[in-house]
């Protein structure tokens, strides 16, 4: 189990300061087995930079390269490596357009691999620092184009500003070994109630959170086993909530992806991220459904208790 140190620290105190090592012997002593700490291992400068301009030049090897003008300062500020504030940068992504915000890795940063950053001579120019994409900086394995500050609904981050800390990427993770008959660990929720054990920190349940249900309503759908062990149907009733008011079509935040990759998955979707963190947190597996498409549904009972988006993520979602 991979345990955001961030994460974690919602649900129980951690003293300013708490180094993973240290939560790693707290939980070592209530019996968990330690295994190794998780960090995106990269350094800055990595700021958040807007595209000026760029020209397309073809290569001889028919590649288009893009020669961007990006700026990674305000106005006519000093850069966070020193230097001016519009770098000219060499790109060969074209999943982006002028005015977009991306993520610039400046001379003097460390991308994991380790992947030192310096101004580089390549295709005729001098590449003054790398435009970024989710893999490069550790967050998935998606390499279609750079990462688009605006499909994370980070548009509105001023240029400069320190991309590390907006993406979350310091964060670190601590992973425990959970054994067969402790499956409760397999969760944040429980982790931090064992850390709470171990430390005497305050623990704040997550599973405690209440919400307001709407309605509930019976709907048919049919309950099938194919593989019962030892001839018993694993289960017996299937229990949906009916979540209204989201936008699946809107990214999923910043700081749930870099906690998701911490723990070990990738992002997919909204509607899928948000189902895979609730189980990462509480240590209940959850799928979502198309509420529409259960219409097809002709055996069976199935009860749906109904509520607001905002009881679970607040006003406005």
């Amino acid at each position: 189990m991979r345990v955001p140190l961030s994460w974690l620290g919602e649900f129980v105190d951690l003293e300013p300061g708490t180094t993973p090592e240290a939560v790693h012997a707290a939980l070592v002593s209530v019996g968990l087995e330690e295994e190794e700490i998780h960090r995106f291992e990269l350094t800055g400068p990595i700021v958040v930079g807007e595209v000026l301009e760029f020209v397309g030049e073809p290569q001889t090897n028919g590649k288009i390269i893009n020669w961007c003008q990006v700026r990674v300062a305000p106005g006519d500020e000093t850069a966070a490596d020193g230097g001016p504030a519009v770098h000219g940068i060499v790109c060969g992504a074209h999943n982006f357009v002028v005015g977009d915000k991306v993520v610039v890795t400046l001379p003097g940063a460390v991308l994991p691999g380790p992947f030192p950053i310096a101004p580089r001579k390549t295709y005729g120019h001098v590449s003054d620092g790398m435009i970024a994409s989710a893999r490069e900086l550790g967050l998935g394995d998606e390499h279609d184009g750079i990462l688009l500050l605006k499909n994370l609904g980070l548009d509105d981050a001023p240029v400069g500003t320190d991309a590390i800390a907006l993406l979350g990427l310091d964060d670190t993770a601590v992973e425990v070994n959970v054994t067969p008959d402790r499956g409760y660990a397999f969760s944040i929720r429980g982790i931090a109630r064992e850390y709470s054990h171990a430390t005497g920190a305050a623990f704040r349940d997550p599973a405690l959170a209440t919400v307001t249900a709407v309605s509930t309503i019976d709907f048919p759908v049919t309950l099938a086993d194919a593989s019962p062990i030892r001839g018993r149907v694993g289960a017996s009733v299937f229990v949906t909530r009916a979540v209204r008011g989201v936008d699946p079509s809107r990214p999923t935040p910043a700081w749930m992806i870099t906690r998701l990759a911490l723990a070990g998955m990738r992002s997919i979707s909204l509607v899928v991220d948000v189902t895979n963190y609730v189980m990462l947190e509480l240590g209940q597996p959850l799928h979502g459904y198309d509420l529409d498409a259960l219409a097809a549904a002709k055996r069976g009972e199935i009860q749906v208790v109904e509520v607001r988006a905002s009881d679970y993520f607040g006003p406005g979602a």
